[in-house]
């Protein structure tokens, strides 16, 4: 196991009902701006039980952050903070409300371009303080430091952490989730499930702690999706679902292990160029990327079909591992999410041309080691 520091100060509270003790966690000296999306909030009750628990306090809101957040979204909102001298966020929805909520707070409190933040490591010194009630579990941001924005005008997608903008509380209530349109619930376990796997698929570390945590994170996706899709207000199968996906990246099965997010690097150019939902560009790059890199991975790709997939009579790593990349496509298809390029109407060849050279210009290490973007061109053409 490699050396690591581990910190997380993110306050959880679990469970039905848990939106009614917000007004205690919010704070009564600062004036609070309330960020959320599309409007889903006030379809499904959340938004009269926030505004219910913000009674009495000076607050205003910003609505309309995107499903992939803009940077232009978030500058608005950013001057209307300034203006207004806003003290603390409070973000209510999924991970793209929560993600530009984070961009937001440290954009607010940033000396110069916030872009310069994604686009050239600017150091967050200081941030807004914030505060997340949860209702679509998918990207963990409600549990860590990380978030992801895109920019129309050049349509890149970029992220940034820092542990200025861990959240200072979550409320995490599964029965807000209840109303999840379909696509919305299953992009949510994929990107959750893929969470897991770009910590767990890489080269073999000696943490067999970490190992069997991500193992169970995956088990219980594995277990509970099927539930879920049949009875949509299931409430424990919405509440393991939504704890598995905050378990999925709160950092503490990545602890000192090698990990690999090259799904997502490309993934988040698939989105940029061509507007496919993340976990959807999750799901068309992961299969294709672990066929092309599997004598790398298949020590742990054969680990996850035989303790994940259950699949015991393999006698070779090789044919485990081929096993484990279709059984994991297979889920994906179980749950209605589609795999390939063709699928969305995207051209291979275009996807390939576009993503491999903006991927030279990237100063990154790609992977849990560097792909050159000829593979990566490779990797997009055998998603077709």
């Amino acid at each position: 196991m490699n050396n690591f520091s581990y910190y997380n100060p993110v306050k959880i509270v679990f469970g039905s009902g848990s939106i009614a003790g917000l007004a205690e966690l919010l704070p009564d000296d600062t004036r609070i701006m309330l960020l959320y999306g599309g409007g889903s909030i006030k379809t499904n009750g959340v938004y009269d039980k926030v505004k219910s628990a913000l009674c009495g306090k000076n607050w205003c809101e910003f609505s309309g952050i995107e499903p992939n957040p803009l940077h232009e979204t978030c500058m608005r909102a950013i001057d209307m903070a300034r203006n207004a001298k806003i003290g603390f966020l409070l973000a209510v929805g999924g991970g793209s409300v929560l993600d530009a909520s984070k961009y937001i707070a440290a954009g607010c409190e940033y000396r110069g371009d916030p872009w310069d933040i994604l686009a050239k490591g600017g150091e967050v010194k200081s941030a807004l303080p914030i505060g997340c009630v949860l209702t679509l579990p998918a990207t963990g941001s409600e549990v860590n430091e990380a978030s992801v924005i895109s920019r129309a005008s050049s349509r890149q997608k970029l992220f940034f952490s820092s542990p200025m903008v861990f959240p200072r509380f979550s409320i995490l209530d599964p029965e807000t989730t209840y109303s999840l349109p379909l696509r919305q619930t299953v992009n949510g376990i994929v990107d959750a499930f893929i969470h897991v796997t770009e910590q767990y698929v890489a080269p073999p570390c000696n943490a067999p702690l970490q190992a069997r945590q991500a193992e169970a994170v995956l088990l219980t996706l594995l277990e509970e999706a099927p539930k879920v899709l049949v009875n949509p207000s299931s409430y424990d199968g919405r509440a393991n679902i939504m704890w598995a996906a905050s378990h999925a990246l709160n950092r503490v099965i990545g602890c000192g292990v090698p990990q690999d997010w090259m799904s997502h690097l490309i993934g988040h150019e698939l989105t940029a160029f061509y507007g496919i939902d993340h976990a959807q560009s999750l799901a068309i790059v992961l299969p294709s990327l672990w066929r092309q890199t599997k004598s790398e991975k298949q020590v742990k790709l054969a680990q996850l079909a035989r303790r994940v997939y259950g699949v015991g009579d393999v006698a070779t790593d090789m044919a485990a591992a081929d096993l484990a990349i279709i059984k994991t496509e297979r889920f994906f298809h179980s749950l209605g999410m589609k795999t390939r390029l063709s699928d969305y109407g995207i051209d291979a060849d275009d996807a390939a041309q576009r993503v491999s050279e903006r991927m030279k210009t990237r100063d990154i290490l790609l992977g849990d080691a560097p792909l050159a973007s000829v593979v990566i061109a490779e990797i997009l053409r055998q998603a077709k």
